[in-house]
């Protein structure tokens, strides 16, 4: 049996507990109580979230035992103090754990306990600037959904919390389980610990259905030449009455954004496939090579054989 206990703090973020859904179908799956999972705090009792919702804990101790330390994060960690006996237990007990996760602003406190000193970890993105301003000694790693580095597992902001409550359970019970587990979660088997956080078709996030079904239409054909005359033609607008629509519905223009969708969908194919940069540059809509190695430096500040040798990492 696996024990896995979260510790809660007065102003945790209750999305984080959504991950224990991954522990409990994964029983299910294998049919017997593989993971144990229980909610601890200092003192024990009702410890209130942020949206004013109280859970119940059992009391922490030095003695809690755990294989697994799941830590969730406060809803601001720049404006509330990480709660001292947390850090106390992290910074001592907990390391006798087989792994500790810093589920969202989590990190921040695996951070002050010093247990991230010279490793690398990530965070909610709208967060990583402060982590890296306050911590120095951790090697943020913004643009990725979780990461791992020895025992210790950090995820990005909200959902990134279920992905990597799933590469937990990978390691535990191989990749079988996990997909089957996947499926019945109905969540995507699975987004890689090194997967950027932000998906560019959110951020452009038109108002209307014409410039949405362009972009999806532009997404499923990024092989082609994709022109402004090809997607005012799928928008049913006239080339120029197109530019200034999608300009204003998105913020950019045809061009920039279609050159995003690009750069996104070759990440994922040089992060989750063996194709040479070659066919991932034809397959994407880049003239070659070179020109897909340009765009990476542009729009990522580093290469594209970077991000495959960290994926593969």
């Amino acid at each position: 049996m696996h024990r896995v206990g979260y510790v809660l703090s007065d102003s945790f973020q209750m999305m984080a507990l959504g991950t224990q859904a991954v522990f409990e179908f994964a029983n299910q799956l294998v049919g017997s109580e593989y993971y144990r999972v229980q909610v601890y705090a200092p003192g024990g009792g009702p410890v209130r979230s942020s949206i004013g919702t109280a859970v119940a804990t059992e009391a922490l101790t030095a003695r809690t035992p755990a294989d697994t330390w799941m830590i969730p994060g406060l809803y601001d960690p720049t404006t509330t103090p990480a709660d001292p006996a947390v850090l106390d237990f992290l910074a001592g007990r907990a390391q006798r754990a087989r792994r500790i996760a810093g589920l969202c602003t989590g990190g921040f406190m695996l951070a002050e306990a010093g247990l991230l000193d010279g490793r690398r970890a990530t965070t909610h993105w709208i967060y990583a600037d402060a982590m890296r301003e306050r911590f120095p000694g951790v090697l943020i790693e913004p643009d990725r959904i979780f990461v791992t580095d020895g025992p210790m597992w950090t995820s990005a902001g909200m959902t990134a919390g279920l992905d990597l409550a799933l590469g937990l359970v990978e390691k535990d019970l191989g990749s079988d389980i996990t997909r089957a587990l996947a499926h019945r979660l109905v969540m995507p088997h699975r987004r890689s610990g090194g997967q950027t956080q932000h998906s560019e078709m959110l951020m452009l996030a038109p108002r209307s259905d014409r410039i949405q079904d362009t972009l999806d239409y532009a997404r499923r054909n990024l092989s082609q030449a994709l022109g402004v005359d090809e997607l005012a033609a799928v928008a049913h607008l006239s080339p120029r009455q197109f530019s200034r629509v999608f300009t204003a519905e998105t913020g950019e223009s045809p061009a920039r954004a279609v050159e995003k969708l690009r750069l996104e969908a070759a990440r994922t194919m040089i992060e989750q496939s063996r194709h040479s940069l070659e066919v991932v540059a034809r397959e994407t809509g880049f003239r070659d090579r070179r020109h897909l190695r340009e765009v990476f430096l542009r729009g990522y500040g580093i290469p594209p054989q970077a991000v495959r040798r960290t994926a593969r990492a």
